[in-house]
């Protein structure tokens, strides 16, 4: 009797919560303060719509139905989109927390590992071997870390929530969409907070427009497969990658350097460069190679400095942030054999 009392108990505690949780959500796009039975009526009207758009955007009644009956928002993807954090580690910082001597070693023996796979997609997309082990490794851990959120619940929270909405709600229909096509149960459709999944951590339209079937089972299953995970990603990275070219190197730059050269926005030959004083970190001549750069200061206009080439460029598609993708670089010269940076 008393197991039957706390069972009822709880799901009152959980329906309070939730209905507390949509009427939060609604009241950015409501008038007024709204009753808990109020907001939850919002709600389901909202996924009737969306149950109506889904089904206009070609998705099959029955994927609809089973992904979307009884879905109701989850309350920590609010708290982690509320709560982003503002503040950012200083460079080195964050450069230890990514290049670990762990994650290098792990890194050497997964190009070892995986050598065929590497080298197939090597041969196919251009990228280094020591890159996409990278991007894997910061990634997901080498598949071993990729959410635990049921991404079509995440993305349904998203969409109706008014801050992102249309990104979402397009999101939430390739999510749909890729159910529908049968490259994973809705059951295992597993990823982050955002919506993000598998091994290279792909939202659902990256999916779409990159996802590649590597093992040629007929699917693509970023989720456990390496070969289609890591096709994937290279699919993804080779539409601006340029073969044959590293992705940038830690400079010197000159006393007196204006920092308003620096930044993405600013490109110039090496050659122009050179002529500015900027110089390879041990203080020999850049090299005579005819390439635009930029140069990028990730920490506040401090050092270190690096001039950065084309291929930095395409790993910063992967996430907006110069210490990411330095970071990301450096680990996967690190795999490669080559020396860290200078301190």
């Amino acid at each position: 009797m008393h197991r039957i009392q706390n069972f009822l108990i709880w799901a009152m505690t959980q329906r309070l919560t939730i209905t507390a949780l949509i009427a939060v959500l609604c009241t950015s796009s409501t008038v007024g303060q709204q009753t808990p039975d109020e907001a939850a009526a919002h709600f389901d009207d909202w996924l009737t719509a969306m149950r109506q758009d889904a089904l206009a955007a070609g998705i099959s009644a029955q994927t609809v139905t089973a992904a979307l009956t009884d879905v109701t928002p989850i309350e920590r993807v609010i708290e982690s989109d509320r709560n982003q954090p503002e503040s950012r580690l200083d460079f080195w910082t964050y450069l230890d927390r990514i290049a670990t001597t762990a994650r290098i070693e792990r890194g050497g023996e997964m190009l070892e590992r995986h050598a065929d796979l590497l080298d197939a997609v090597n041969d196919r997309y251009g990228i280094p071997q020591s890159t996409m082990v990278a991007v894997w490794a910061v990634e997901s851990s080498f598949g071993n870390v990729q959410g635990g959120f049921p991404v079509i619940q995440a993305l349904v929270t998203l969409a109706y929530d008014e801050r992102r909405a249309a990104m979402f709600r397009r999101e939430l229909i390739n999510a749909l969409r890729i159910l529908d096509q049968e490259h994973i149960a809705l059951a295992d459709m597993q990823g982050s907070w955002a919506g993000a999944m598998g091994q290279v951590q792909f939202l659902p339209s990256t999916f779409l427009d990159y996802g590649r079937d590597g093992d040629g089972d007929g699917r693509i299953d970023i989720w456990q497969s390496p070969a289609d995970a890591l096709h994937s990603a290279a699919a993804y990275m080779s539409q601006s990658w340029q073969p044959g070219y590293i992705w940038g190197r830690q400079v010197r730059l000159p006393e007196g350097f204006d920092t308003a050269a620096a930044g993405l926005d600013t490109r110039m030959s090496l050659a122009q460069w050179q002529s500015l004083g900027v110089r390879r970190i041990g203080g020999e001549d850049l090299p005579a190679v005819d390439i635009e750069a930029s140069v990028v200061l990730p920490d506040d206009g401090t050092a270190p400095a690096f001039l950065v080439y084309q291929n930095y460029r395409a790993l910063m598609r992967w996430n907006r942030s110069h210490l990411f993708a330095i970071s990301v670089a450096h680990l996967a010269d690190r795999i490669a054999g080559r020396p860290p940076l200078s301190r």
